[in-house]
């Protein structure tokens, strides 16, 4: 889905032009529904749920039993070992394919994600955007990459490793921070743009832009 129309993608373009005009460092910036499908996550709920559910059948199956027995018109039923065996099998199938179903519903499905994992994927999917679009490919390896993940609530900045060599993680994360507070407004493509003259600020300290500086990564913000 795209978040961003065509004058708030222009927004953030015209950003990184305007940063890269006192720098020889060049910004990349990518803007993404989601960095995975947490498919694993989803899965081990829905395993954890069916075990669970087929444990308290184990340890107390009378309610369960007299349930099913209302079920089928209140008559009691003298359960076999085999019958007993099917219906925990039967129930863990069950509990599997409704949590698998639920968690369709995406709000649902990425609460029930822990944040370390989300924060995880999150830093991950930045570093592979990185290493595609920006790692080593200028002139003096002066790349920086601004991730936003909207589902995740996640935002990163990867740089190059001679940025990373001059500039501390927590002077970034006042960009990131001053990025994040007009997202949480829903200014997104304003967030992209302050947090892009927040890194352009501090790459223009340490790499200052030179008189035969080439413009060598695109400008326009990159929704994926």
């Amino acid at each position: 889905m795209s978040y961003l129309n065509e004058e708030q993608h222009r927004i953030v373009s015209t950003a990184v032009k305007e940063a890269e005009l006192t720098t020889s460092g060049e910004i990349v910036t990518v803007l993404a529904d989601r960095s995975d499908g947490y498919t694993d996550v989803a899965l081990w709920w829905a395993a954890g749920l069916s075990f669970t559910m087929m444990s308290l059948f184990a340890a107390l199956p009378e309610p369960f039993l007299n349930f099913w027995d209302a079920l089928i018109g209140g008559w009691s039923h003298e359960w076999t070992t085999g019958e007993l065996a099917s219906m925990t099998i039967g129930l863990g199938l069950l509990t599997f394919v409704i949590a698998l179903g639920v968690q369709q519903w995406q709000p649902l499905k990425f609460f029930l994600i822990p944040n370390p994992v989300k924060t995880s994927r999150a830093h991950e999917q930045a570093i592979k955007h990185f290493k595609v679009g920006a790692e080593r490919r200028t002139t003096g390896a002066t790349g920086v990459l601004i991730y936003l993940s909207m589902r995740e609530h996640r935002a990163e900045i990867v740089a190059d490793d001679s940025i990373a060599e001059k500039v501390d993680a927590e002077v970034w994360g006042e960009a990131m921070g001053d990025m994040i507070n007009h997202i949480k407004r829903g200014k997104i493509a304003e967030g992209m743009a302050v947090g892009v003259r927040d890194v352009g600020f501090i790459l223009s300290q340490h790499f200052p832009r030179g008189d035969n500086d080439e413009n060598e990564l695109p400008d326009r913000l990159i929704e994926v």
